[in-house]
Order: structure tokens, then sequence, then C-alpha cells
């Protein structure tokens, strides 16, 4: 099964523009594939990007806990709700 692909217009100024041509024709590839290939990139790295900022978050608070035994607060604190 082959992607329809849209066509999208894009503005870059002559030193991007240069640098692409010179990659496209480093690569052997069209300008447009190495524009697909770094969206393709992107958007992993920002999905990717999120868990891993909540894995950093993680990281960086485990611990910060000093009164006590957590569970034991949540289940007291869960007995006072209606």
């Amino acid at each position: 099964m082959s992607k329809v692909l849209v066509r999208t217009v894009i503005s870059l100024d002559d030193e991007q523009k240069a640098w692409l041509d010179q990659q496209a024709v480093l690569r052997r590839v069209s300008m447009a594939s190495l524009i697909r290939q770094a969206v393709r990139e992107f958007r992993i790295r920002e999905q990717r990007g999120s868990a891993a900022s909540f894995q950093e978050v993680l990281k960086h608070t485990a611990g910060i806990w000093q009164a006590g035994d957590g569970l034991e607060y949540q289940e007291r604190i869960r007995k006072e709700w209606p």
C-alpha cells in the first residue's frame, strides 16, 4: 500500500537551501526525500521527548518525600474522603 504524498510549499533562506541541496547530492536522494526524513525523525523525537521528559521528572523527584511512609500517608488521607 503506497501513501499519497501531499505537496507543501516551504520557504528557506539561501544558506538553508544550499546546505539542503548539498546534502541531497551527497546522499544521492531528492531534497524532498531529505525533508520527509527530517520531519519523520523530528516527529519520532518529539513523541519520545514527551515520555522522556516524564521519566526525567520522575528521576529528579524520586525520594523527595521525607514525611515517613508515603503509602501510609496516602491511605490515611483517603480515609478522610466522603
